[in-house]
């Protein structure tokens, strides 16, 4: 049976980061100088969430079958879809799809991939990242992300949570609280789902229908992942079944303990509206991947418009060497190109709500299934996150 849980009291949590940078980080979010080289074995693990195709995730630091995301959640790097953070670089191609949503308490975005490329074995079913972990370090340790898409300026913040597997993404930084309904960013970015999936904790109705599209939309915010309000105030919550083991230090005695719910909820408590759409044909970070040299500052895309990147640094040339690993394509996807009017003006597609918008979410079919099965498999180990 589910729990009633009041949050009014809820005392207001940190938003902004307090844990310290991770000591293989650059010390601010910032794009490779014009000149460089980017780094393939780079131990960064600094994300930045700034645009549609500006993006980082996580990945394992080298490839192997036993690289899966539940032997390495401590220790996976940055891999970004633009030269930037001194990490390694997503190849062309590789991003499948990306939705992108801004929203009043966090920035998120999602969408399916060739994790392969980024050293994830292929068919691993992946887990969850988020700054707690399994010893309060940080998966990874070390690890810290930035956004800009709250205001402008790119801060550290403290709470975010990332699904990542072989095919598919997903990460959430909670950017603001919303004390009047007790919503907290550690609430809004709620990590204890570990074996839930994409669609279920970021609440997105079609996550598994929207593969070779891009967009980026404004939205409502979700119901903090488990909790579903009620009528008269407050919140019924899910909390995923788990058993494990207890030691006494005392005497070395050991126990079960078993905690969480024996139903478990078809659906989120709702499916968020999202506003003011733009669709991009593709994405691409604008670096041949042969010799992974930064030539030209960053082309960004946002609001159905492209831009250079002003301000990006110059280096003196670096010597040309053969990249260390280069990710191997079926096809490359072209240049990044939003979609143009008959004109060949970029326009972007302003979409109205979606039909679906904010409807309740009961009686979906088909969510926990594909979800456990495509993200968070307890056989990846990723129980131990909490």
């Amino acid at each position: 049976m589910w729990s009633l849980l009041a949050l009014a009291g809820v005392a207001t949590a940190q938003v902004t980061a307090v844990f310290p940078n991770g000591d293989t980080n650059p010390a601010k979010p910032e794009f490779y100088p014009i000149g460089a080289q980017v780094n393939q074995t780079s131990m960064s693990r600094l994300l930045t969430l700034n645009g549609i195709d500006d993006f980082c995730l996580y990945g394992p630091p080298e490839e192997g079958p036993d690289s899966l995301i539940g032997n390495v959640e401590p220790i996976v790097v940055a891999y970004c879809s633009k030269p930037r953070n001194n990490a390694r670089l997503i190849p062309d191609g590789a991003i499948h799809s990306a939705h992108l949503i801004k929203t009043p308490l966090y920035v998120q975005i999602s969408g399916m991939w060739d994790g392969t490329t980024a050293n994830i074995p292929a068919g691993d079913s992946g887990g969850e990242l988020d700054p707690h972990g399994a010893e309060n370090k940080g998966n990874p340790v070390g690890g810290n992300v930035t956004t800009n898409l709250a205001n402008g300026q790119d801060i550290f913040y403290e709470e975010w949570m990332m699904f990542i597997s072989f095919d598919q993404f997903c990460l959430r930084i909670c950017t603001a609280e919303d004390p009047a309904k007790g919503v907290t960013a550690a609430l809004q970015c709620e990590h204890e789902l570990d074996i839930m999936g994409c669609r279920f904790v970021m609440a997105i109705e079609d996550h598994y229908k929207s593969n070779n599209t891009f967009t980026e939309c404004d939205g409502e915010a979700a119901a903090p992942p488990g909790l579903y309000p009620l009528p008269g105030g407050g919140y019924s919550t899910f909390r995923q079944r788990f058993t494990g083991t207890w030691t006494n230090s005392a005497d070395n005695s050991t126990g079960m303990f078993t905690v969480g719910q024996t139903v478990t909820p078809s659906a989120p408590a709702f499916w968020p509206k999202t506003s003011n759409c733009f669709t991009y044909s593709t994405i691409s970070n604008g670096v041949d991947f042969a010799n992974l040299m930064v030539t030209a500052a960053p082309t960004v895309l946002a609001k159905g418009a492209s831009s250079v990147v002003s301000g990006v640094s110059s280096t003196s040339q670096a010597v040309v060497t053969t990249p260390t690993k280069v990710p191997t394509m079926a096809s490359q996807a072209p240049s990044a190109t939003p979609l143009t009017d008959s004109e060949g003006k970029v326009t972007g597609t302003a979409a109205a709500p979606s039909a679906s918008a904010s409807k309740p979410a009961s009686g979906a079919s088909g969510l926990v299934v594909p979800a456990i099965a495509a993200v968070g498999a307890v056989a990846g180990g990723i129980l131990a996150v909490f």
